[in-house]
């Protein structure tokens, strides 16, 4: 399990795992709004990670950031550690 601190948003923690071929599993965010966070992590469910930073990085919300936006900046980070 990977653990994402957010910045800017309502959501305070990203949990994530990534699967062997690079997809999206087990998402879920620790505070900010509920209903559309469960939403959120079913539509990224089972998706490549490099669909998901496409589709969700640069969504703004407040502070310039979304959970969305946060999320994709997670696996950017996940995606740096793993090619060191």
């Amino acid at each position: 399990m990977n653990i994402y601190n957010t910045k800017g948003t309502c959501s305070r923690q990203i949990l994530y795992d990534v699967t062997k071929d690079n997809k999206l599993t087990n998402v879920k965010f620790i505070g900010g709004c509920s209903g559309n966070l469960q939403a959120l992590s079913r539509l990224v469910e089972g998706k490549d990670i490099n669909e998901v930073i496409s589709l969700l990085s640069g969504i703004k919300c407040r502070a310039n950031t979304s959970c969305g936006d946060q999320l994709a900046k997670a696996l950017i980070e996940y995606q740096r550690k793993e090619n060191e």
